[in-house]
């Protein structure tokens, strides 16, 4: 970390201007002019090569997380929107398999297309933030990628990879504009921002605390009001509008069934109690996974001045949609569940900034702590990350530890011994296409992707898009496979939906001798689908009781 002291050592006050300020001219864009020419110290080769072997080997060697299965399915079904999420990522793998075919390649080739374009406007930002001074943006990267919550969510074939993405980008592009705005605006940024605003409402529904955060931002601050009554702002936010329709259009079609469900989660899941202790649980949860240094440097970047030039504008934008992101989820929390990975859009914005503190301590006592926290950033991201590797490749660690438990990462195992189980009972069932059943949307999504199927169903209480997807004609008097396991089991009341059924042997799933999960399988004849398409949403849908994870009744 020596070039880091050296940095330090020669700006020392001035670097400090740099970091806060815009590197368009004065002794800042001499200073780092200067800087183009020192090499940079080579202990970043080494954690950025791990880290990018680490993300080789999960894009490689991992299975579908059961999401990621659920969302390539979504891609073989087209459409407007989608139940749990906004239609963005399902049409990415829609287009990528028809075009590449059924791989893990391909299911990650989108991250890996988004990874690229968001470190190319890391640089960018890194450029208007420091000059064109060489290894910023290599540091930078590195605050990025030893995030565990970045390095696992922007891996995953979520929404959450496009999610930041395009975020940062409509953030980014605001920026640009309200930098020279109200003279000398180019009111083209303001629609480039919108633009990647309604991509970013594509993705996830998280967007609304990235518009919510870009209008605080322009409120708090003076001579950005001004901004608000121009009819052009409005302009903007109708192309936002115009761009995320299809999930408007698509909820207006299915009676708000998106909506309403992420409404129940929050308002609709609302205790009678306040819960005091929820936000600070929901705090330091997501300060961990985040990282306890790039939390810390949270802390310092929220501390230090605003600066002038660039930099003010972009620590205006930075730390309001981070504390609108944050409040929002804290005050939430004390009346409703509220996932860690929500607040993933707080945090973007602000590893640019990180980077600052590592380059411009001021004194030597701060640059021995730079330095060390630095060091922990890595030994601590790139350790946990290497675990985790080992956790989704390998074996769950879980399954060291007892028989259950995190359900979730076990299904990540033995899918290709039960597919080709699955088929081997689809042709003695004696039929030329066989209902393939689960009970539940991961068992489902994993056993379509694996057979290239999509026409696997999940039959269930709990709400999720095969609801939506229920054919009751289609499936009617139709022979079956039920496949089921212990957190999602085969109840009686699943095999009073056929005339008979018959218990087959289970399927046991273990790696390096280790019991990983173990599946259970009836065939059932002559399936009884009910009276309509809607059958899964009635209360007199026989499954009603079952959710995510359940015991038979």
């Amino acid at each position: 970390m020596d070039w880091l002291l050296y940095w330090s050592d020669l700006g020392g006050d001035r670097l400090r201007g740099a970091v806060l300020g815009v590197t368009e001219s004065g002794p800042a864009a001499a200073l780092g002019a200067a800087m183009i020419g020192v090499r940079p110290f080579p202990a970043l080769a080494l954690p950025l090569a791990l880290l990018a072997a680490l993300r080789l080997g999960f894009w490689l060697g991992a299975f579908p997380n059961p999401d990621e299965a659920y969302y390539w399915l979504w891609g073989q079904h087209w459409n407007l929107s989608y139940f749990d999420h906004p239609p963005l990522q399902a049409w990415g793998q829609g287009a990528f398999t028809a075009l590449l075919g059924r791989s893990n390649w391909t299911l990650r080739l989108p991250n890996l297309i988004s990874n690229g374009l968001l470190l190319g406007l890391y640089a960018q930002i890194c450029h208007d933030l420091y000059g064109g001074r060489r290894g910023v943006w290599k540091l930078t990267v590195l605050l990025l990628f030893t995030s565990p919550l970045f390095f696992l969510f922007l891996a995953f074939a979520w929404h959450d990879h496009w999610l930041v993405l395009f975020a940062t980008t409509a953030s980014y592009c605001l920026m640009r504009f309200l930098h020279r705005y109200p003279t000398g605006a180019s009111w083209g940024w303001l629609y480039a921002a919108t633009l990647c605003l309604g991509i970013t409402a594509l993705c996830k529904y998280l967007a609304v605390f990235l518009a919510l955060g870009m209008v605080a931002a322009i409120v708090s601050y003076r001579p950005w009001r001004p901004l608000l009554w121009d009819g052009r702002f409005w302009g903007g936010i109708a192309i936002a509008l115009l761009v995320a329709s299809p999930v408007l259009v698509w909820n207006a079609q299915n009676d708000w069934a998106s909506f309403n469900f992420y409404l129940g989660r929050s308002v609709g899941a609302q205790t009678s109690q306040i819960r005091w202790g929820a936000p600070l649980e929901f705090l330091l949860l997501t300060g961990i996974i985040f990282g306890p240094i790039h939390s810390w440097a949270t802390a310092q970047v929220l501390r230090q001045g605003l600066g002038a030039g660039f930099g003010n504008t972009y620590r205006r934008v930075a730390i309001a949609i981070f504390l609108v992101s944050t409040g929002c989820l804290s005050l939430l929390a004390l009346k409703a569940p509220v996932l860690y990975y929500w607040n993933i859009l707080a945090y973007p914005l602000l590893i640019p900034l990180m980077t600052g503190l590592f380059i411009s301590a001021p004194s030597a006592n701060h640059r021995s702590r730079y330095r060390g926290g630095l060091r922990a950033a890595q030994i601590i991201g790139i350790g946990a990350i290497a675990i985790l590797l080992v956790h989704f490749t390998l074996v769950p660690l879980s399954a060291l530890i007892g028989v259950d438990g995190d359900e979730d990462s076990r299904m990540l195992f033995g899918w290709k011994t039960i597919g080709s189980r699955i088929q081997t009972e689809a042709v003695a069932l004696g039929t030329d296409a066989p209902l393939l059943l689960t009970t539940d949307y991961r068992s489902a999504s994993a056993l379509a992707y694996q057979l290239r199927e999509p026409e696997v169903m999940a039959i269930s209480g709990r709400r999720d898009q095969f609801d939506l997807w229920y054919d009751a004609a289609a499936m009617e008097g139709r022979d079956a496979l039920l496949l089921g396991d212990n957190w999602h089991p085969i109840c009686p009341t699943h095999e009073a939906m056929f005339d008979t059924t018959e218990t087959l042997d289970p399927i046991t799933i273990s790696r390096f001798g280790i019991f990983i999960k173990r599946y259970t399988l009836i065939r059932g004849h002559n399936f009884h689908a009910g009276p309509n398409d809607r059958y899964p949403l009635s209360p007199e849908y026989p499954l009603a009781f079952t959710g995510d994870g359940q015991t038979c009744q």
